[in-house]
């Protein structure tokens, strides 16, 4: 049986999905909120790299973030990297729907292979000067170290209270969020630096002189550093954060999955045959399952999406594949050291984690650890399309609709189990080819006596004889609301 493959992939929806961990000050009288965040984390031994892509809103002059880090990063710790690098990590591994066309059922004639052939072939840096950052001193609060590194002034602060290091900022020209100071206080604790970053616009005017509109594209800021903590300040993101926020991971390692370890890890429904409307409307789909799973899991669980080995080595980094694979220089520049082309040791996985956080059910950090499992993993759902000639008259013709109505039936209830939304305003769907259908006959050429209801289960089943569609309509609408019925009190399993 041939088989031809559509690809799409929950761009829209990822699309919505930006970075961040720490929280955005700004200046007096600018408001400044962000809801969404891309985080790249490179973990091997001790050591993390951490790459963070903002969804900052609001005017880039006031732009300013706080993230806490372990340890006072040094000048070549920090880089500055392109935006296209969270496209490429996010397009990879979006969760995705594979699409197939049933081979045909009844022979076509020869003019037509013209263009069932051409059907066929539908496939589918960093630079630094001198610091010149003048900022008011305290006695409980250190500026350990200061950089301009590209278009961005970056100061690392130690503070031995947390409503000191609010005044530090507030007396620097910084507007805290009303809850800082609270979200502030158990990072002081743990003795954490205050990685402070804001805009230097002279540079940022420069590296973007045809900016007419003072609408600047920030770029993603990478920090390095050694830590035996393994973990993602999510916390202090609350602070500015007017109603719950989504995070995308993306993780690798030498060893295997990412998985957190103070929060369930659960993987997202996939594998699933799903109705073949979904597709034009797949972000949405996808958007209201991951919603359900949210809800059901008390909406204090992290979603696996993605996992997969991207060795250097590994020719197969996905299948399907809805973007381009990561190349090697991809995985380097978000901070993979150990990897090189003919190093068959220079494993490396990929992990990706999706996490829609607020403070009421997250009251912690992500933690993290490296597991050994290796095992490929995609969100991935199926459509199955009718063939492409649908000329259904031949007696083989007739038992595949039969088939067809069978198989859709069981897609409306995959999709209400998986969406939560009730499938009865689809009955269009189950009925599409209903029109086509005729009755059997046996081995004798007569009208075959046929039992509807049982047809469900049985490829010959089908229509009442003499050609009459309404019996048939009927009984099948009598059959789908009893089916619809039962689903509508039938909990959905974890996949």
């Amino acid at each position: 049986m041939k088989k031809y493959i559509l690809l799409f992939a929950a761009s829209a929806l990822a699309a919505q999905l930006h970075a961040f961990c720490g929280f955005y000050v700004a200046k007096a009288d600018a408001t400044l909120t962000n809801k969404a965040s891309q985080v790249i984390i490179v973990r091997d031994g001790d050591r993390s790299a951490i790459t963070m892509s903002s969804d900052f809103q609001g005017d880039v002059k006031d732009f300013a973030m706080v993230v806490p880090v372990p340890v006072v990063l040094k000048r070549d710790e920090i880089k500055i990297l392109e935006r296209n690098i969270f496209d490429r990590f996010r397009d990879y591994s979006a969760p995705r729907m594979a699409e197939y066309f049933d081979p045909e059922v009844c022979p076509r004639p020869y003019d037509d292979v013209a263009e069932y052939s051409r059907l066929e072939s539908v496939q589918l840096t960093s630079v630094s000067r001198s610091p010149t950052l003048k900022y008011k001193k305290s006695s409980m609060v250190k500026v350990e170290a200061e950089y301009t590194i590209d278009e961005y002034d970056i100061v690392v602060l130690s503070a031995k209270e947390s409503g000191a290091l609010k005044q530090w900022l507030d007396e620097n020209g910084y507007k805290i969020p009303g809850k800082a100071e609270e979200v502030l206080q158990p990072y002081v604790l743990s003795n954490m630096k205050f990685f402070v970053v804001k805009v230097n616009m002279d540079e940022l005017k420069k590296r973007n002189p045809y900016v007419t509109n003072g609408v600047y594209p920030l770029r993603p800021i990478q920090i390095s550093f050694n830590s035996p903590k393994f973990m993602l300040p999510i916390r202090l993101g609350m602070a500015n954060a007017t109603e719950a926020q989504d995070m995308i991971v993306y993780a690798l390692s030498r060893t295997g999955r990412i998985e957190t370890t103070n929060y369930r890890t659960v993987n997202m429904p996939t594998n699933t045959d799903v109705p073949v409307f979904v597709a034009s409307r797949f972000s949405e789909f996808y958007s209201k399952i991951y919603n359900k799973r949210l809800n059901e899991e008390g909406r204090n669980a992290v979603f696996l999406e993605y996992a997969w080995d991207v060795s250097p080595q590994n020719p197969v980094k996905c299948d399907p594949c809805v973007g381009t694979p990561l190349y090697l220089a991809d995985l380097q520049q978000a901070g993979v050291k150990w990897a090189s082309v003919g190093d068959a040791n220079g494993k490396v996985y990929f992990t990706r984690l999706h996490v829609t956080y607020d403070r009421a059910h997250y009251p912690q950090d992500l933690m993290f650890q490296e597991t050994p499992n290796r095992e490929n993993y995609q969100v991935r759902y199926v459509r199955r399309n009718p063939p492409y000639y649908r000329e259904f008259s031949c007696d083989e013709g007739q038992r595949y609709l039969r088939r067809l109505r069978e198989r859709r039936l069981e897609e409306l209830a995959n999709y209400q189990t998986l969406t939560g939304e009730r499938a009865s305003e689809y009955t269009t769907y189950l009925s599409e080819f209903d029109a086509q259908m005729r009755p059997l006959k046996d081995e004798s050429g007569k009208p075959k006596k046929e039992n509807f209801i049982p047809a469900f289960g049985n490829e010959d089943g089908g229509s009442t004889g003499g050609g009459k569609q309404l019996p048939v309509f009927l009984l099948s609408l009598c059959t789908l609301t009893a089916i619809f019925f039962a689903l509508s009190r039938r909990r959905l399993t974890v996949a």
